[in-house]
């Protein structure tokens, strides 16, 4: 029965088994109602700096919690094993991909702190709900992520730019897409640009750093907002000996309801 459900229906505890038993695929779409979490995983000894980096630049690294070196378990997602739940992982070594993984168990290291930030596709239902399509889920793609030319903060040696999702969004919905998301911010919140991608050192939307290419119905207007995929790319371009980050889209799924009720707000003009 539960190959069955619609992933949007799915609870987050039987989301992360599916994950823990080799399910890869995207998590935009699952599990409505309930936040979603970037990974980011570091040797202790830079863990300070980079949580200093989140605390320097909230719009693109909300954070919602930290794990002490050598753990893996979260008050965020109730027996979850950080190692095993999310549906694929990237192990890097000194700013170098060296693996792509649906599980990281044997490559986990006593001295590891996990911080877990706020995604974008925590606000996907709210704007389904009020009305606003979602061009990347109806053509079946994960969403489009892009570096931009928007600056953060450093701290230390962790720097870089703005990575930014972006979601075609009818002319006439922008504002309320804009109104539904400002709310949100362990989600990233409001957008931030609106418009011309070249604007924000964007030159070909057609060529994503991250996700897939969506295709624009006539009348969208490209919609960018903050996107955790930020620390990860502050993480790469530090080039620490080790770190273990969520494959961009491919998220931890908690137990946090959106606003800490049951129900998804939607807009009312």
């Amino acid at each position: 029965m539960f190959t069955k459900q619609r992933p949007a229906t799915v609870l987050p505890r039987e989301a992360r088994v599916r994950f823990r038993d080799g399910l890869d695929t995207a998590t935009g779409g699952w599990s409505h109602g309930f936040v979603q979490a970037n990974m980011v995983s570091v040797p202790r000894q830079y863990a300070d700096d980079l949580r200093r980096f989140t605390v320097r630049n909230p719009k693109p690294c909300p954070l919602l919690g930290a794990v002490g070196a050598g753990g893996f378990t979260t008050p965020l997602a109730e027996g979850a094993d950080l190692r095993r739940d999310l549906p694929a992982y990237h192990v890097w070594r000194r700013g170098q991909l060296v693996a792509r993984r649906t599980d990281v168990v044997d490559v986990w290291r006593h001295d590891l702190v996990t911080l877990l930030i706020g995604c974008s596709f925590t606000f996907e239902p709210v704007l389904e709900r009020s009305g606003i399509p979602l061009r990347h889920r109806e053509q079946g793609g994960n969403v489009p992520m892009y570096r931009s030319n928007l600056r953060c903060l450093p701290a230390w040696r962790f720097r870089g730019p703005q990575v930014v999702s972006m979601r075609p969004v009818p002319a006439e919905l922008v504002e309320r897409a804009a109104w539904v998301t400002a709310d949100m911010p362990y989600a990233h919140g409001a957008p931030v640009h609106i418009g011309d991608p070249r604007e924000i050192g964007i030159r070909d939307l057609a060529r994503p750093d991250f996700g897939d290419p969506v295709e624009f119905e006539p009348g969208d207007v490209p919609v960018f907002w903050s996107c955790g995929v930020t620390l990860q790319e502050a993480v790469v371009r530090a080039r620490l000996p080790f770190a273990i980050t969520h494959a961009p889209g491919h998220m931890l799924i908690t137990d946090r309801r959106v606003r800490g009720t049951g129900e998804i707000p939607v807009y009312r003009p």
